[in-house]
């Protein structure tokens, strides 16, 4: 209790979060660098995913490709980018590292999203005269739409949780609060450093559930397929598509 009630104390006094080295400073440094790793890993990422899950070719390999670099700790990936020339570049030793930590999920689970799709729908879609970019924008990607949200979410908030590891490599961040604790030897700064990381990687764990509701492109048409389930007891039809099936036969 000791260390908690020396973190809460340490969290309320006001001059801690003030100045370059306070928290709303190594919060803002921590952000920053969190959605630069997340820019680069969807530019990586999604773009290859999205395409081989498209043509239903090459997939199984990029995603065993991409899982490989989950069997290396991000911490020894960082620490023989940072003895390598690359120590030298500012942040990037850190960059690269949480970028190879994060492309993993974001690939797999679009590529999955995207072969899981309802192949009824998709070839209905084709047999309307759909061309491949047609499908892919109006019909595939909707449907694939809250498994690359998964990946988005896990890959946010590891990132945001492991960007800790900037500061032992020189850069900023809320981990620059943790190592400077350790430093002084003062563990309630620690603990607080260490809380700040928690509550952050959840408030941002909240926020993209909450953007994935919102931003859902299909919200409207599973809102309506739910509420048609509840009044035909469970027919469902369209709730898992675009386009609506064919009409039954006599």
């Amino acid at each position: 209790m000791g260390a908690i009630a020396g973190a809460w104390q340490w969290l309320t006094t006001a001059a801690n979060w003030a100045g370059e080295k306070g928290v709303w400073h190594r919060l803002a440094e921590h952000l920053w660098l969190s959605a630069l790793c997340l820019a680069f890993s969807c530019l990586i990422a999604l773009p290859v995913a999205l395409y081989l899950g498209h043509i239903g070719k090459g997939g199984a390999l990029a995603v065993n490709l991409s899982n490989v670099g989950r069997a290396v700790p991000t911490f020894a990936v960082l620490v023989l980018l940072t003895l390598s020339p690359l120590g030298t570049q500012g942040d990037w030793p850190t960059i690269i590292a949480l970028v190879l930590f994060a492309v993993p999920p974001l690939l797999t689970n679009a590529y999955l999203g995207m072969r899981e799709a309802d192949r009824d729908v998709v070839e209905a879609a084709r047999g309307m005269g759909m061309s491949g970019p047609q499908l892919l924008l109006r019909v595939e990607i909707p449907l694939a739409y809250p498994l690359i949200m998964t990946g988005l979410r896990s890959a946010t908030v590891q990132v945001v949780a492991t960007a800790t590891l900037a500061a032992l490599a020189g850069g900023g961040g809320l981990g620059r609060i943790i190592t400077a604790g350790f430093g002084n030897y003062d563990t309630a700064q620690v603990v607080a450093g260490a809380l700040l990381v928690a509550v952050l990687a959840l408030a941002v764990e909240g926020f993209l559930v909450l953007a994935e509701r919102f931003l859902d492109p299909m919200r409207g048409r599973r809102r309506v397929a739910r509420k048609g389930s509840r009044t035909t007891g469970g027919e469902r039809s369209g709730a898992t598509g675009v386009l609506p099936g064919p009409a039954a036969g006599p």
